[in-house]
C-alpha cells in the first residue's frame, strides 16, 4: 500500500514536470517570435527613414534574428530534455 501511494506520487510529479516542460517550451517559441516582429518592425521602420543604408540594417537585422532563434531553440532543447528525462 505504501509502494502503491509512493509510485502514485512519482507519476504525477512527472505529469507535472511534463506540463512544465511544454509550458516552457510554449513560452521560449512565442518570446522568440514576439522578439523577431520587434527586430522586424525596427528595421522596417528604419530603412523607410534611411533607404540607403538598407543593406547595413538588413544584415545586422539577420544577425539579431538569428541571435534570438538561437535562444529561443537553446530554450526549447532544454525543455525537450527536461521531458524526455
Amino acid at each position: 500500500m505504501i509502494l502503491s501511494a509512493i509510485l502514485l506520487q512519482a507519476a504525477a510529479g512527472a505529469a507535472l514536470g511534463k506540463i512544465g516542460a511544454a509550458f516552457g517550451a510554449a513560452i521560449a517559441a512565442l518570446a522568440a517570435a514576439i522578439g523577431i516582429g520587434k527586430i522586424g518592425k525596427s528595421t522596417m521602420e528604419a530603412i523607410a527613414r534611411q533607404p540607403e543604408s538598407a543593406g547595413n540594417l538588413r544584415s545586422s537585422m539577420l544577425v539579431a534574428a538569428g541571435m534570438v532563434e538561437g535562444a529561443a531553440l537553446f530554450a526549447i532543447i532544454v525543455c525537450l530534455l527536461i521531458l524526455f528525462r
